[in-house]
């Protein structure tokens, strides 16, 4: 296994020209004193000089993530990443872009390597220590759900954090469990009666995490930085085992425009096929509602894996898609107001 921890005082990072208070520049949070992204205390966990694609959503996810877990924790923090996006692009050996203790596991142990780091914190009485597990979809949905359901069940003390974009990104952009239907990827239908992702298929995982039982399960999207930061704070707040899963848009494989991440994932949110909500012990506590709802053809428009959606012939996948928008906006309650309805 290739594996190395690299330690960097992420107190003593760089500070940043989006961290001056300059509200024009950087994620353009309107608010600095409400979020940690433009303070100056914000460690860079994920440093400059990584070779994420232009408008990767996951690197700006996880920098949200790991640099809100690390203020959290004052800095006590050890991070498990399983192969994938994220760990070809951050550390190509024997560098890194990490400013923090990390690991790099196998694909799909990410989550049973951060028990074992939880439970060697808990011998030597560093229970300070806190651990988080990331990984892509393919290495937690699919690849590592084994060792995922088997941290879950024993309740580990580990934060693990999902960076959802829907397929096998690094390795040439195949078809996951987290696919949606009738997205083309290198390894679904290119043609016939129904090209792209077959629909019926894939798994909810933050439905089988709240299925455990576990103290605390919630979804995210980069389009909210502040309900990511807030989330994860929370998480860090809790013992025992949590699951996070963000939704990060991926310009090379939805065949999107870079510099459009935010807005597509943003419209990913308020047509209704992204519920973004929290979950303690099981039961659902709280839902992100919907203030602007929109059709999901805006949202499928801007994606070259969706351009065939449009096609005559093809009517019959543009309604599925929007049948289940309307699905999870009932199931959800996600509509601000009501009246709105659901078919646009």
């Amino acid at each position: 296994m290739q594996s190395q921890i690299l330690h960097f005082p992420a107190k003593e990072a760089v500070i940043k020209h989006q961290q001056t208070g300059d509200l024009t520049i950087s994620n353009r949070l309107s608010d600095v004193d409400d979020s940690l992204q433009g303070k100056p205390e914000r460690a860079n966990s994920l440093d400059s000089g990584h070779r994420a694609c232009q408008g990767c959503g996951e690197a700006l996810g996880a920098r949200h993530a790991i640099d809100t877990a690390l203020d959290a924790t004052d800095g006590e923090l050890v991070v498990v990443n399983a192969t994938g996006c994220l760990e070809v692009f951050s550390t190509p050996y024997p560098e890194s872009a990490w400013r923090t203790p990390w690991l790099h596991s196998l694909f799909g142990n990410a989550a049973a390597v951060a028990s074992g780091i939880a439970q060697s914190m808990k011998v030597q009485g560093k229970e300070n220590v806190r651990v988080i597990a990331q990984g892509g979809d393919g290495g937690t949905t699919d690849i590592g759900m084994g060792c995922l359901s088997g941290m879950f069940e024993r309740n580990e003390d580990v934060l693990y954090i999902c960076y959802n974009n829907e397929a096998y990104m690094n390795t040439g952009v195949q078809r996951s469990s987290q696919t949606p239907g009738a997205a083309r990827t290198a390894t679904t239908m290119p043609v016939g009666e129904h090209p792209g992702n077959s629909f019926g298929v894939g798994k909810s995982v933050p439905k089988i995490a709240m299925a455990h039982g576990i103290p605390y399960v919630a979804t995210a999207n980069i389009c909210n930085p502040r309900d990511l930061e807030a989330k994860v704070r929370k998480a860090m707040s809790i013992r025992g085992a949590r699951y996070i899963e963000v939704f990060v848009p991926c310009p090379l494989g939805w065949g999107t425009a870079s510099c459009d991440t935010i807005k597509v994932a943003r419209q990913a949110h308020n047509c209704g096929l992204t519920p973004l909500y929290e979950a303690e012990y099981g039961e659902i506590t709280a839902v992100s509602k919907i203030a602007r709802p929109e059709p999901v053809k805006a949202y499928l428009k801007s994606q070259r894996r969706f351009a065939h959606v449009f096609k005559k012939g093809n009517e019959h996948q543009l309604e599925a898609i929007q049948a289940i928008a309307d699905a999870n906006i009932r199931a959800f309650d996600l509509l601000e107001n009501p009246a709105q309805g659901e078919r646009f």
